[in-house]
């Protein structure tokens, strides 16, 4: 009997290299398979998350980026205030749900130029909490010249109109005088993301804020030129500091300004940054986050080295159980830190020459401990839950995934150490597999070292994300949740994920709901739209394990 070709159309089992009959919302991802497009507003909310700095195993950096900015530019066109809306709720979240604000700022510069008068206003009601500090400023600042144009003629000025003029007046407006005092002395000159000096004595001039109380007065006129440092110090308690700081002429002075005084590190002169003895004594008075950030840069300089004074210190901050609880340090923010630093390399700046270190072992080991300390205060969702790791080749790629311009090593490892979490917090109630085009037993387990994760390598091949539900269904594993960390270039399944999900939920677990968190801003996803059971999540958001709880709970 000849075969017949319409029996190979099915809507329960469908290749991954073909779309599901009937359905007119898929397209096909880099590396060829069929998968559901991400609406707009997803692809949007991608892009703010997780930037496209570095590109991904099957798409470059310039076409990523050129893609993400036309998202963007549609949604504004469709609708400006709920874009700015979204980019603000991202920027202000606590915890973090963005490593960079540069997507924001960006998002926040091309609404205002290329919005409608609505975009715009929302715009300048959204800058000050947005542009919280001058460098942010300063981003967007640059951005906006690019996306708004210059003037012709002489000058680096970009053409401001009335709204934008006074959304850069409220930046100066936002809190008490002081406190603007306080984060303008922090960081007056900047440069922008194109190189360009950028220096807050040219904002106010093209602001002109009016100024509400006496302090501010004093303040825009000390900004300005206008007003002697002896006054402005009188009357604002951040300039007295600054300017204390500032007058340090030796590293003997700048120590005791440190300890006595207590000034923040951003006020030294920026010669005295660069002297080892100087952060030997803010390894005391600098707040957690700072301390865990300035790691690399304190032993670059010589500050931390082995069996140091300093180093043995700054160990004991690290593991300090009750101030990393008050300073709520999430277990993701230690391993980033621990990642970052062990790499012993960072180029936040392409402009900037690349920053070299050897780490040192005692803070090393210090940050896995700072890591397990973090979990005190992480509790666990009581729900059962299966965790995917995607361990196809395209994991493995050699441009990794970057936090700062360090290397934390490639998504695979990444979606491993995700994955260690999340078994640690649910105290026994997951199970983990490896998936490429088959099912892989995984090493990880709740009690797994961070160093061993780096020695791993995925099992490669191709990918086929249908597999966890398709091995749920032959397990007849009842789990409460299913978790994917994956790329999202799935293409060499004999069914789509969605009918295998489907399928899953048919016969098993009913209740069960997914979330499948993607590390590049790809555009696309696994999951059906409509599907409320399906969670999408982009990058490493530190407060991925509270989501997976509250979402599966």
């Amino acid at each position: 009997m000849a075969r017949d070709p319409l029996a190979a159309v099915s809507m329960i089992a469908t290749p991954q290299t073909q779309p599901i009959p009937g359905r007119t919302d898929q397209v096909k991802n880099a590396a060829g398979g069929y998968v559901f497009d991400k609406d707009l507003w997803t692809k949007l909310e991608d892009f703010l998350i997780l930037g496209t700095t570095g590109g991904t195993y099957y798409v470059g950096e310039d076409r990523l980026t050129a893609d993400n900015a036309g998202v963007l530019f549609q949604a504004i066109a469709e609708d400006g205030p709920r874009v700015v809306a979204l980019l603000t709720e991202i920027s202000t979240a606590r915890p973090p749900r963005a490593p960079k604000q540069r997507p924001a700022l960006f998002a926040l510069a091309a609404a205002y130029a290329q919005g409608d008068a609505d975009t715009r206003q929302a715009a300048k009601a959204a800058l000050a909490k947005v542009a919280r500090t001058t460098d942010h400023l300063a981003q967007f600042f640059g951005y906006y010249k690019n996306l708004g144009g210059k003037p012709t003629g002489r000058g680096t000025a970009p053409r401001v109109g009335r709204s934008l003029r006074t959304a850069l007046g409220s930046w100066f407006l936002q809190g008490d005088a002081d406190g603007v005092a306080f984060k303008a002395v922090k960081a007056r000159q900047r440069k922008t993301p194109q190189g360009e000096a950028f220096d807050l004595r040219d904002v106010l001039r093209i602001a002109h804020p009016q100024a509400d109380t006496g302090q501010r007065r004093t303040l825009f006129g000390w900004i300005a030129g206008n007003v002697s440092d002896a006054e402005a110090r009188n009357e604002l308690p951040a300039i007295d500091r600054f300017l204390t700081a500032k007058a340090v002429t030796s590293v003997e002075q700048a120590v005791r300004v440190v300890t006595e005084a207590r000034v923040p590190w951003e006020f030294l002169p920026d010669a005295m940054l660069k002297e080892p003895k100087v952060w030997e004594a803010l390894v005391d008075t600098i707040g957690m986050t700072a301390l865990i950030r300035n790691l690399a840069r304190m032993t670059r300089l010589g500050a931390l080295k082995p069996m140091g004074d300093a180093t043995s210190r700054a160990v004991a901050r690290l593991t300090d159980a009750d101030a990393i609880v008050k300073a709520r340090i999430h277990p993701m923010d230690a391993w980033l830190a621990l990642r970052v630093y062990g790499s012993g390399t960072a180029q936040p700046n392409r402009r900037a020459d690349r920053q070299t270190w050897q780490p040192v072992a005692a803070i090393t080991d210090a940050l896995e401990e700072t890591y397990e300390l973090a979990f005190g205060a992480v509790e666990p969702s009581g729900k059962r839950l299966l965790v995917a790791v995607d361990s196809s080749g395209s994991m493995s790629w050699g441009g990794g995934v970057t936090v700062g311009g360090s290397p934390i090593g490639s998504p695979y490892e990444v979606g491993n150490a995700m994955a260690v979490m999340l078994a640690r917090v649910e105290k026994g109630n997951v199970h983990v597999i490896d998936v490429d085009t088959s099912v892989h037993a995984s090493k990880v387990t709740p009690r797994t070292n961070l160093r061993e994760i780096a020695s791993w390598q995925p099992s490669g091949g191709g990918t086929d994300l249908s597999l966890p539900f398709t091995w749920a269904l032959q397990q007849r594993m009842n789990v409460d949740g299913i978790v994917v960390f994956t790329d999202g270039e799935t293409w060499a399944g004999k069914s789509h994920a969605s009918q295998a999900l489907h399928a899953y939920r048919s016969s098993v677990g009913s209740a069960a709901r997914v979330v499948v968190s993607a590390m590049t801003a790809a555009g696309h996803t696994i999951g059906e739209p409509g599907d409320d059971g399906v969670l999408n999540v982009a990058g490493l958001d530190a407060a991925l394990p509270r989501v997976i709880r509250e979402f599966v709970r």
